[in-house]
C-alpha cells in the first residue's frame, strides 16, 4: 500500500471512488432524489477540485502497486463542530473511506495513522469526527483510537436528517 497525497491529476478518479464508496456503504438509507443531489454537490469533480485547492482541508490518498485507489482520508484544520470544542485548537477528521472491497486489509489503520501525525504536526489539542449512529463499526474503529462520545449531531443529506455522533479525542 502506498500513501501519498492528493493531487489535481487524481480529482476525476478520486470523485469515482468517493461516490462508489459512499454509495456502497450508506445508499440504501437515502430516497434517489436526496442521494443523487448529495453526491453531486459534495462529490462531483468540481466539488473535489474544489476542495483540494483549499488551504484549510488536506488529502490522502491510499493506493495499491499498481496506482489503483484504495481509499482516502479528508482532514480539516479547523473542526466544524467548533461549539462543541473543549480544546483551543480543534481539527477535524472529514472523511475515511476504504475501498469497500478491501475492509479489513489495514487501509483505514493506515490513513488514520496518518490523519493524527498531521493533527499533531499542526498543533491540534482536539481532534473531532462526526459518525453515523448506526455506523458501528466506524465507532469502535475511531474507540481503538482513543475517541469518545461527545454529543448528537445532524447530518443532512437532501431532505434527510442522519442521527450523528460526534466522537472526538483530545491529544
Amino acid at each position: 500500500m502506498i500513501l501519498r497525497a492528493m493531487h489535481a491529476d487524481d480529482v476525476p478518479e478520486m470523485a469515482r471512488f468517493a461516490r462508489h464508496s459512499f454509495v456502497e456503504k450508506f445508499g440504501h438509507i437515502y430516497h434517489p432524489d436526496d442521494l443523487n443531489g448529495f453526491l453531486d454537490r459534495v462529490y462531483s469533480p468540481a466539488a473535489i477540485a474544489g476542495e483540494l485547492a483549499d488551504p484549510k482541508l488536506r488529502f490522502h490518498l491510499a493506493t495499491d502497486e499498481a496506482g489503483t485507489l484504495a481509499g482516502y482520508c479528508k482532514i480539516a484544520l479547523a473542526s466544524s463542530f467548533a461549539e462543541h470544542a473543549r480544546g483551543s485548537k480543534a481539527m477535524e477528521l472529514k472523511q475515511l473511506y476504504a475501498d469497500p472491497a478491501r475492509t479489513g486489509q489495514g487501509i483505514g489503520a493506515r490513513l488514520m495513522d496518518w490523519a493524527m501525525v498531521q493533527f499533531h504536526d499542526r498543533g491540534a489539542d482536539e481532534v473531532h469526527i462526526s459518525v453515523w449512529s448506526e455506523n458501528d463499526g466506524a465507532q469502535r474503529f475511531y474507540e481503538r483510537y482513543g475517541f469518545t462520545k461527545l454529543a448528537d449531531v445532524d447530518f443532512w443529506v437532501g431532505k434527510h436528517r442522519d442521527h450523528e455522533f460526534l466522537y472526538a479525542r483530545m491529544l
